[in-house]
């Protein structure tokens, strides 16, 4: 039945978006959503909590689910990650699943269907980073998805698409929207996500270390936001709307008191242009002024700590560790 306020010809459909780590999960959703909303980097493993991005085209509502990469590890961090992902396909009427076309791609589906350890609902491979291949088109994919229907029997069909040069996505928008049931938007008050401008700040800050940091630190950096807050001015003119200037504190944490120094860098140069990134970012989300203020703290093996992995978004998986908690 549909919500009163809302218009008889509604539609909606939630698509879940799977794949191993650094596959381009994050690049698509940001294509089809038409802004930067999920951080991209070059480096794998950058996702780290599963959540709604939403657009519409005409009367139906698509609602992504970006997801961790799936991939295999023992560590405390990436099973609850792994979890994650997992997650992700509950409640999905649709799943996409990203293959990359730069690498060998049989082992891919092998690898994935090891990893998601359930069964799924219906499933469309989207092959990805087609502007890395040479005639991509030509190559003999439905062969290789027939037998990838003997890992994966519920998919489908096939796409072959380039987040970087946009071909196919219009045909693989077109083709999700008439799978689309009629229903109410979950999403009608023009929101294009389920997390809060909060998170996404600290999205944003740990995209910058991310891009900046090299080697292993990246991996073991996490953000904690302590303070957010939306303070008014005074508008020049009786008839504008009062001034929003949004003070952010937030720790970069790190695992050793080596790596602290390195994220501080020499001066402070390198917190500072990580800050002056991530604040270019966040006013461009919130449309008003930021003072950013961001400090390094150790947190040894942050990434085992219950307390800290639990405030990140990250709750226990099913094959969890015993991890630390707060004293």
């Amino acid at each position: 039945m549909l919500i009163e306020h809302q218009h008889p010809d509604n539609k909606s459909i939630m698509v879940a978006i799977l794949g191993a780590p650094n596959v381009g999960k994050s690049s698509m959703i940001n294509y089809l959503l038409g802004m930067d909303l999920t951080i991209v980097t070059n480096k794998a493993q950058t996702t780290r909590n599963k959540l709604h991005c939403v657009f519409t085209v005409d009367r139906t509502e698509i609602i992504l689910v970006d997801t961790p990469g799936l991939h295999k590890s023992n560590q405390e961090l990436n099973k609850r990650l792994n979890e994650q992902a997992r997650e992700g396909v509950e409640g999905a009427d649709l799943n996409l699943l990203l293959i990359d076309l730069s690498k060998e791609i049989l082992p891919q589906f092998v690898e994935f269907s090891e990893n998601i350890q359930r069964d799924l609902a219906r499933t469309w491979v989207v092959f990805s980073k087609s502007d890395r291949i040479e005639n991509a088109e030509g190559l003999p994919l439905a062969e290789v998805v027939e037998r990838a229907k003997e890992l994966i029997p519920s998919i489908e069909k096939f796409f072959v698409v380039s987040s970087k040069e946009g071909s196919n996505m219009h045909a693989l928008t077109g083709a999700i929207c008439d799978e689309a049931k009629s229903g109410p938007h979950l999403y009608d008050g023009g929101e294009v996500s389920n997390k809060s401008e909060r998170f996404f700040a600290t999205e944003y800050i740990r995209e910058q270390a991310f891009d900046l940091l090299k080697d292993e630190i990246p991996y073991e950096v996490a953000v904690v936001i302590e303070e957010y807050k939306d303070v008014r001015g005074k508008p020049k003119n009786e008839n504008d709307k009062p001034p929003v200037t949004t003070h952010i504190s937030a720790s970069i944490l790190v695992n050793r008191p080596s790596q602290r120094a390195i994220v501080i860098g020499s001066k402070g140069a390198m917190i500072k242009e990580i800050g002056t990134r991530a604040r270019m970012k966040i006013e461009a989300m919130t449309g008003g002024k930021v003072h950013l203020n961001l400090h390094v703290k150790v947190a040894p093996k942050w990434f085992k700590n219950n307390f800290i992995l639990e405030e990140l978004g990250l709750p226990r998986a099913h094959d969890s560790n015993r991890v630390w908690k707060r004293k």
